[in-house]
């Protein structure tokens, strides 16, 4: 049951048993906020204290709290947004929490941080009793208001949350805009795009809404019609310039579209109306590196490694870009000083291996080929029995040095196991033309690709069509073949849980089918949100598992 917001009065938004954390490097400035939270009634005993970034982290990860008041800027260490990014990350915040961010700068650079990651509201130094307790009025009760939403996408259960938001619809007229942006992104979610583009069209017809325009972005790109998406995300961002899902939505419209002059533009507008964000920076970086401008390739890195010293969105990424930048710079020493300077922050067997690769490069390009030679050596080794590397980039740099200390014949046969993994990628088939053109095998490559694509598309669809001849025990065996092969394609773990229902309502269950079937539907999903297969061949497992 639904409560209204016409029920809720401010003298019910009772803060006495509410818990809130203060974080705050000055212990002045500490003192001072826990007493405008006793003024508005909140206990004492309800109220933690944190004086820098660490401390925060470690009680949250104690305790859920009902409210955080933090201050943007803490010195040192962790500021404010990269505290929120963690605890959300992390999921040390529950949906219920009130975040309010306080800072003393009214700038817009330092209150853009991540797009996804924003703070509920923020405050501008001084703060009174009065302005913290009217925000914590209107956030809360709009808190409220979404509540049993949250909770069903908590749950996954999208169908269930897009019926709250009808039911809410019916008489919130103060949420009407957030309601409508939260069911069309839970039918996105739920792969119902032709739902979808139909609230959204309804939408614009009344009002001009950026989200709206952008959710229907969405829905082009979904539908492979890129030269529309990004004509209606031109027209969102011009109208609407500080507005950034468009920013983003536009550079990955940019870059699935092959257009690396048209990214880079785009990522350098996003930069600079957000330049405080790890992943834009590291974005800018890979592409003016592409380009061929390692001045603001390497500006670009370096800014993202900075941004990441104390950020959870710290990536090693932006370490090897700058390591690949300092190398085609002529600046051999460098680049292996930055590689030294990744190992110690990151120890995953997965980095460490990439390491390796832009290492061998890195001594390749210097003139060291003897030291490149063993680390490819090594390397194949390593990488010999790897049914397909999940980081595409990687694999392109592993085929760049096998190529380049003369393993050329290890170069494709690894090629073909990227191709296969992803037939439809074709920013990946435009990198590995590259690799092969500058490698003077272009003809060589364009086969290989053709080839191995060709090969992949039989596999995914053998099973497929094995079922519509009858053959259930050979459709199965034929998909779960080409899961072994290509065990990151999502079509290919869509097509496997689609034989097995076909298998399961022509045969009969077993729990281990059931299973086997649940398991590759939420790996494609994983793989690639949003699919309407998802939530059909869904909803027929689920029936098939209550008939058991």
């Amino acid at each position: 049951m639904i409560t209204s917001p016409s029920n809720i009065s401010k003298s019910e938004i009772n803060l006495t048993d509410k818990s809130f954390l203060v974080i705050d490097d000055f212990h002045e400035m500490r003192s001072i906020f826990r007493d405008i939270v006793r003024s508005i009634g909140v206990d004492s005993k309800n109220i933690s204290i944190a004086a820098n970034g660490g401390e925060a982290i470690a009680l949250l990860r104690k305790k859920q709290f009902d409210v955080v008041l933090c201050d943007l800027n803490l010195g040192s260490g962790k500021n404010g947004q990269q505290i929120l990014e963690e605890a959300k990350l992390r999921n040390l915040v529950g949906s219920t929490c009130i975040w309010i961010m306080i800072t003393a700068e009214k700038t817009s650079d330092a209150v853009t941080g991540a797009a996804e990651y924003q703070p509920d509201a923020y405050l501008i130094k001084p703060i009174t009793a009065a302005t913290l307790r009217t925000r914590l009025d209107r956030v809360w009760l709009k808190k409220q208001a979404f509540i049993d939403i949250y909770q069903a996408m908590k749950n996954s259960d999208y169908s269930k949350a897009i019926y709250l938001c009808d039911e809410r619809l019916g008489f919130d007229k103060v949420n009407v805009s957030e309601l409508l942006r939260t069911k069309c992104n839970l039918l996105l979610s739920n792969g119902e795009l032709d739902r979808a583009r139909e609230l959204l069209d309804s939408i614009l017809a009344e009002r001009d809404l950026p989200w709206a325009k952008t959710g229907l972005a969405k829905i082009l790109i979904k539908n492979n019609e890129l030269d529309k998406a990004k004509l209606l995300l031109e027209e969102t961002i011009d109208e609407n310039p500080t507005f950034l899902e468009g920013h983003d939505l536009l550079v990955k419209t940019l870059q699935a579209m092959g257009d690396l002059d048209g990214t880079n533009h785009a990522l350098e507008r996003a930069v600079k109306l957000s330049p405080n964000s790890v992943n834009r920076q590291k974005q800018l970086g890979d592409v003016a590196l592409k380009m061929g401008n390692l001045e603001n390739a390497e500006k670009a890195f370096r800014k993202s490694v900075s941004l990441g010293e104390h950020s959870v969105l710290k990536t090693a990424d932006a370490y090897f870009g700058l390591a690949k930048t300092c190398s085609a710079n002529t600046n051999s020493e460098e680049a292996l000083n930055v590689l030294k300077k990744m190992n110690k922050h990151f120890s995953a067997e997965d980095i460490q291996l990439k390491a390796m690769v832009i290492e061998g490069l890195i001594h390749h390009e210097s003139g060291n080929e003897e030291k490149a030679l063993e680390i490819a050596a090594e390397l194949g080794k390593r990488v010999a029995d790897e049914k397909h590397v999940q980081d595409s980039e990687r694999a392109l740099d592993i085929v760049r040095l096998f190529i380049a200390t003369g393993k050329k014949e290890s170069a494709v046969v690894f090629l073909q196991k990227e191709i296969r993994s992803n037939p439809d990628n074709n920013a990946l088939f435009e990198d590995v033309k590259e690799v092969f053109e500058h490698a003077g095998m272009g003809d060589e490559g364009a086969v290989l690709i053709e080839a191995s694509r060709r090969e992949a598309i039989e596999m995914m669809n053998a099973g497929v069509l094995l079922i519509r001849e009858g053959k259930y025990e050979e459709a199965i065996n034929a998909m779960r073949n080409a899961r072994q092969v290509m065990p990151e394609n999502a079509r290919v773990l869509f097509n496997l849980a689609h034989v097995l229902i076909a298998y399961i309502q022509k045969k009969g269950q077993t729990p281990e089918l059931i299973n086997e079937a649940l398991e590759s539907l939420d790996a494609a999903n994983e793989l690639s949100p949003s699919e309407s297969r998802y939530s059909k061949l869904m909803d027929i497992l689920n029936g098939l598992s209550s008939v058991a």
